[in-house]
């Protein structure tokens, strides 16, 4: 299997979190935050980090509420992951994020502890981190 480099995102209405990886390593890292006030800067944003990380698949964090059933912010998700496929062409991996908000608090808090983080920072790109980690101990658990 040829490594390829991953990026992932959070989405969100307001922010959206951005982690990169690689599938040789199988390790994420939090990479951004965007803000974007619009469709087209969000599209913009994406393309830029697109063309400097050049990634070979883009994984997307799907909401879902806690006992797995859809809500309107899961429909946005997938809205979101299906602009990524039409402007990009790249394979999409869909992640269940239940929880990687959660698990993106309680890294933060540790990462704060330890000096590793500032204290003003959020965690959108740690939630990326954690969906793209998932990714790969999800297709690590798979069958050969």
């Amino acid at each position: 299997m040829t490594p390829e480099t991953l990026l992932a995102f959070d989405f969100g209405e307001k922010r959206i979190g951005v982690a990169i990886g690689n599938s040789l390593t199988r390790e994420a890292r939090a990479l951004t935050i965007l803000t974007p006030t619009s469709a087209t800067e969000r599209l913009e944003r994406i393309a830029a980090l697109v063309q400097t990380w050049q990634p070979e698949r883009l994984v997307v964090g799907i909401a879902r509420a806690s006992d797995g059933s859809t809500h309107l912010m899961t429909r946005r998700c997938e809205r979101f992951a299906n602009q990524l496929q039409g402007r990009f062409g790249l394979p999409i991996e869909r992640v269940d994020e239940r929880f990687s908000s959660v698990e993106a608090e309680t890294l933060r808090r540790d990462l704060r502890r330890a000096g590793r983080l500032k204290a003003s920072a959020g965690i959108d790109d740690l939630a990326a981190q954690i969906i793209l980690q998932s990714y790969f101990e999800a297709r690590d658990a798979k069958p050969a």
